[in-house]
């Protein structure tokens, strides 16, 4: 079980470095990483090198980039400020009402596109800079729209649940049509929850509505700024184009999965920095030395969000070539307890994979196994099933290597180290609980 020490001790390594030495948590991760290493025994070298080119050629680090990039470039044109002053004429009056928009929107998004990163990519871009106009601290409305992320998940028909649904092991017990409306009702539940957590976020800390008088009429704010909405049509044309009806027909039309060639994920922060381009022209540099400053500007805000991802993602890998789904799989099948126990048993497993894996190598990995493990206490299969992938959605609120928490970060502008406890507090854990209630019949699906 070699590979299960190397993940104990990885986490370990974090907490140490980051939270009792109070280093940054770039370095925590490239510390965290050494660990892993140090598993791969007289194959150190190789694995090593190996899981670091791989992170390298991750599309969330580019996304995670880029994203910063994007957003260094609103700050300097009047864009998103237009943006912002249309949304608060709408919802600036509420308490706490960019938080919850926050939160709606990755539920309907993550209903279509059901990739975590381009969840909170896409709703984050807008929701972030929103929350923090509305006096909402950077560490919180990274939070908010990392722990969306998860709603990918939990809603029909995510690649994660074909892949679950195409094992083996589990379509001898349930099929595709058993679980559509479960899972729809399971991710209702997990809705539900993050909804309440928002009221208890912004109760807890205050989030005040905007200031009557720096809320403009809406006609007003649209006169202004209406070409603002044009960062809107950047995220819905990858989407239109892989999603619904249109990428329907054109799938069809040329005879292959267009949301396999056209990844959103890459192409929603390539097309919102061209809008930012073209709407903001006026206001960006005009010389090759004007814009060598503004890189230059731009530099250091890569700095820990490009660190961080990269060596959160080489250790994944690490772990992964040292065995760690197949080792955890060892364990699970070996447990024999009581329905509730057994549902608390194998959402600590699922989540633990799902820390250094996606949604989906976390499903193809040791979804099987739980399934049968959870069917073995007593479960519903269908029910078992949901149960499953609301474990598995934690993925996107994980720390230390959910990708959306650094995509987040990277919008907002913060260290990733400052979500970490309000992630594991407010979502991972709860959403934890909330399968676990699924699976003994608490919550019923």
């Amino acid at each position: 079980m070699i590979a299960v020490w190397a993940l104990g001790c990885y986490i370990a390594a974090i907490i140490v470095w980051n939270a009792v030495l109070k280093r940054n948590i770039g370095e925590a991760l490239i510390v965290g990483f050494l660990v892993t290493g140090l598993f791969a025994g007289g194959d150190i070298a190789h694995v090593m090198w190996d899981g670091l080119v791989e992170a390298m050629q991750e599309e969330v680090t580019f996304a995670a980039l880029a994203f910063v990039f994007m957003s260094y470039l609103l700050a300097r044109t009047p864009v998103l400020d237009h943006l912002l002053g249309i949304l608060n004429s709408v919802l600036g009056r509420l308490r706490g009402g960019p938080v919850y928009t926050s939160t709606v929107a990755a539920g309907l998004f993550g209903a279509i596109a059901h990739v975590g990163a381009a969840v909170t990519a896409a709703v984050g871009s807008v929701t972030i800079p929103w929350m923090k106009r509305s006096n909402v601290s950077g560490e919180l409305a990274a939070t908010v729209a990392a722990g969306g992320a998860g709603m990918g998940v939990t809603f029909p028909f995510s690649s994660t649940m074909f892949i679950l649904m195409g094992s083996a092991g589990v379509a001898s017990v349930a099929t595709t049509d058993d679980i559509v409306l479960p899972l729809a009702i399971g991710g209702l539940w997990c809705l539900g929850y993050r909804l309440f957590a928002a009221f208890v976020m912004v109760r807890r800390h205050k989030v005040q509505p905007i200031d009557r008088a720096d809320l403009l009429p809406l006609r007003t704010s649209l006169g202004a700024g209406w070409t603002s909405l044009f960062l809107f049509v950047a995220i819905a044309i990858p989407l239109a184009l892989t999603k619904g009806p249109i990428g329907a027909a054109l799938d069809h039309h040329v005879g292959l999965e267009l949301s396999d060639a056209i990844s959103l994920i890459t192409w929603i922060p390539v097309l919102l920095i061209a809008t930012v381009l073209v709407l903001g022209r006026r206001h960006l540099p005009r010389s090759g030395r004007e814009w060598w400053n503004v890189l230059g500007g731009a530099a250091p805000h890569f700095g820990v969000i490009g660190v961080t991802i990269v060596a959160a993602f080489s250790a994944s890998n690490v772990l992964g070539e040292l065995g760690l789904p197949e080792q955890l799989t060892q364990l699970l099948a070996g447990v024999e307890a009581p329905k509730w126990v057994m549902a608390l048993i194998v959402g600590v497993l699922v989540v633990g994979v799902a820390i250094p894996l996606t949604a989906s190598a976390t499903m193809a990995a040791i979804g099987p196994v739980a399934v049968t493990s959870l069917v073995g206490a007593g479960v519903p299969p269908a029910t078992a099933c949901v149960a499953v992938l609301i474990f598995a959605s934690t993925e996107g609120a994980s720390p230390p290597s959910g990708a959306p928490i650094y995509v987040a970060s990277g919008i907002a502008g913060i260290d990733p180290a400052r979500t970490f406890l309000p992630l594991a507090t407010y979502y991972c854990v709860p959403i934890l609980l909330v399968g676990a209630a699924v699976a003994t019949g608490v919550l019923p699906v």
